[in-house]
């Protein structure tokens, strides 16, 4: 088992595109495998399919002949290391859902041979590299750490974020045994800067869960901290940039309409999930999802609290525009993004919604709201803002002409705290 230079990256998404580039620009050929037929020839042609890459960065690669896009997942049996990059979503009833991490080991298995690395990157609970992928690999008769090795190093991506390349996120990886951890590690060294072995899958795994965890608990605390400085008649943000001004012990989250992305609304509930099976209540998580998943219904009760008190109507009929249905800022991710919550929540109560988002000219299909599908975003031009009721702040794009949206549209709810600054009477926290 000597120097992986050949490997696969399955799933060319927000997780596994930039990872195949960075391997690229390192030397390694990489064969990028994806179900979705639609979106290799636009790779093999070096368009990009995600707003914050590149398409330069595709065209090199492929035009090297180190990134060969493909659909062909017989392609895995010339490979040297094989990176499992796939969706882990959550069922109807929040369980963990690894119906594509199952059905990509069941692919990798039908073509696995010995000495190849598999490397599951997915998020996913403590348990999962051993006790589901595991199984179906050695149920062909190979086993892990004697004819092929196994380990888990999580995904660390933030989209849209320049500072924190895929080469410059520090890299986890626990391998199932110590030759396992040691491969891992020097593949990854290859094209990461960092990377840190530790001692067992379940550690890395764990790890990456309590990362997002932790990120899902304090929103979930300064929002619910939100809502009571409404009450108080105080300025959350204001508070919190107060408190940000002490040098240690204090780490800033800040408020907003509710969680997106694929990570933070979905993990904890791995976790919670996982606990279950050890006679555990995880209460805190819990608890924060609770407050989490309650946030597009408050922003709702916020409008309509506020159409009441100054226009005295309801939201029956009212023009609401959305502004941002991207889960965070400068992304055209919208995985999970807090705006469809909220725009289903107003049409419900016979609102006519509409949206803006410069970075997500149409809504494309999602699992949980196919009805929005094929909506396009509309202009922020003077007789569609003067002929609104209201507008929400969804996502604070930095593209948006915000000063304009104040001055046209009759009442604007920031949910971002984005204009705040502008001093006008037309904007109200929410």
């Amino acid at each position: 088992m000597g120097e992986d230079r050949r490997i696969a990256v399955i799933g060319l998404g927000y997780v596994g595109l930039p990872l195949a580039l960075a391997a690229c620009e390192a030397g390694l050929e990489v064969v990028g495998l994806d179900a979705d037929a639609t979106k290799i020839p636009r790779l093999a042609r070096g368009e990009s399919p995600l707003r914050h890459i590149d398409g330069a960065r595709i065209r090199k690669a492929v035009a090297s002949g180190l990134l060969v896009p493909s659909t062909d997942f017989d392609r895995l049996r010339a490979v040297d290391a094989v990176l499992i990059c796939v969706p882990t979503p959550l069922g109807r009833h929040r369980e963990p859902d690894l119906s594509f991490v199952e059905a990509t080991a069941r692919a990798v298995a039908a073509r696995l041979r010995r000495g190849q690395l598999v490397v599951l990157e997915s998020t996913t609970y403590p348990g999962t590299t051993r006790e589901v992928v595991k199984p179906i690999l050695e149920a062909t008769g190979l086993r892990s750490g004697a004819d092929f090795h196994l380990a888990y190093s999580p995904e660390r991506e933030d989209p849209g974020n320049p500072d924190f390349t895929t080469a410059r996120i520090p890299r986890l990886v626990g391998g199932d045994g110590e030759a396992a951890t040691r491969r891992a590690t020097a593949l990854y060294r290859r094209f990461v800067g960092r990377v840190i072995p530790v001692s067992s899958p379940e550690v890395a795994e764990a790890a990456k869960i309590f990362e997002n965890v932790f990120r899902a608990v304090n929103i979930a605390l300064v929002n619910e901290f939100k809502m009571l400085c409404r009450k108080m008649g105080l300025d959350v943000f204001e508070v919190i940039e107060a408190a940000a001004t002490k040098p240690f012990g204090f780490v800033p989250f800040w408020p907003g309409p509710g969680l997106g992305g694929h990570c933070i609304p979905v993990d904890p509930f791995y976790l919670a999930w996982r606990a279950r099976a050890f006679d555990m209540s995880a209460r805190f998580v819990e608890l924060a999802g609770e407050i989490n998943a309650m946030m597009p219904d408050y922003v709702v009760g916020r409008l309509a609290e506020e159409m009441d008190r100054r226009f005295a109507r309801g939201l029956n009929g009212a023009r609401v525009l959305l502004v941002g249905v991207a889960y965070k800022r400068d992304v055209d991710d919208v995985r999970e993004s807090p705006a469809f919550a909220i725009w289903r929540r107003l049409a419900a109560r016979g609102a006519r919604v509409c949206y803006h988002d410069p970075h997500v000219p149409e809504i494309p299909r999602t699992r949980g709201y196919p009805e929005l599908a094929g909506i396009r975003s509309v202009p922020l031009d003077p007789d569609r803002l003067g002929a609104l009721d209201a507008a929400v702040v969804v996502t604070d794009h930095d593209a948006v002409d915000w000063a304009r949206l104040v001055e046209l549209a009759p009442l604007v709810l920031d949910t971002r705290g984005r204009c705040r600054r502008l001093g006008s009477p037309r904007v109200v926290g929410d």
